[in-house]
């Protein structure tokens, strides 16, 4: 019997089985993909259809459609996660140390932090200047300036953090960050963005905190967290991270910053 093409009772079963173990996100995906094969097979389904929307509708409200968020890894988790990586000795102490430091403070997303290289950075008196040549909100490849300034102290500057990695490595074109092998060796091949959350889940939980709440957004949005509770102004913000979608912004400055003025603090409980 040809499955194609699905009934949408059929297909409503089908969410509604699986709604306890996914969630609605992913089972809107499965939606779209069961479309696209029908279409692909000449054939139309709506996936408007009442069997199919008052599913998901039902599917919503019970099991709810808020994503599970990652911890922000804010300035004190960055001092503690450095603080635990300059006890280490040889090369990928100093890179994680970079990194972390690097992606916290220009708010780089993974896939920028990863994609680095040496022609993209520029040393300055100010500290250091990166261009990203293509973000994710740059699709036309114009490329981005990021300033970063020398820090307050040596052990957390981002810019001194840098230059100890790249001169330890010799490291003087192509991938700023590369892999280093378990016997410390430098490696030909540039970190993937899914080394860049194991780097960060390692590093906050050698500074003792749960590296399953974690992930390699957290420094992006630790960046943009503590930016928030040390009152920069959401311009400021928006300069260094790059937001195009206020609102996507905003989101982040809230959470950051629900503890800051806070209205029950004050009504004398």
């Amino acid at each position: 019997m040809d499955p194609l093409p699905a009934l949408p009772q059929t297909v409503g079963s089908f969410l509604a089985a699986r709604a306890p173990t996914h969630k609605a996100s992913s089972l809107s995906l499965r939606l779209v993909a069961i479309g696209q094969a029908h279409r692909l097979a000449g054939h139309h389904f709506d996936t408007g259809h009442p069997a199919i929307r008052e599913t998901m509708k039902g599917i919503r409200r019970t099991h709810g459609t808020a994503p599970a968020k990652k911890d922000a890894a804010v300035a004190d988790v960055i001092r503690d996660a450095v603080a635990a990586l300059v006890k280490r000795p040889g090369l990928r102490a100093l890179r994680d140390r970079a990194l972390l430091l690097v992606g916290f403070a220009a708010a780089l997303r993974r896939s920028e932090l990863v994609a680095l290289d040496m022609a993209d950075l520029a040393f300055v008196a100010e500290g250091l200047v990166i261009t990203l040549r293509r973000a994710k909100t740059d699709q036309e490849g114009r490329g981005t300036e990021i300033a970063i300034p020398f820090g307050h102290g040596a052990r957390t500057c981002p810019v001194l953090a840098l230059r100890a990695w790249l001169e330890a490595a010799g490291i003087e074109a192509g991938a700023v960050f590369h892999s280093v092998s378990r016997h410390g060796a430098l490696g030909p091949a540039r970190l993937s963005d899914r080394d860049v959350a194991r780097v960060v889940k390692a590093a906050v939980a050698a500074a003792g905190y749960d590296p399953t709440t974690f992930a390699g957004h957290s420094l992006r949005s630790g960046f943009i967290t503590t930016a928030a509770r040390e009152g920069v102004a959401e311009r400021h913000i928006q300069n260094q991270s790059r937001h195009k979608s206020l609102p996507v912004l905003r989101g982040y400055i809230r959470r950051g910053s629900l503890f800051v003025d806070n209205a029950a603090g004050r009504v004398g409980l």
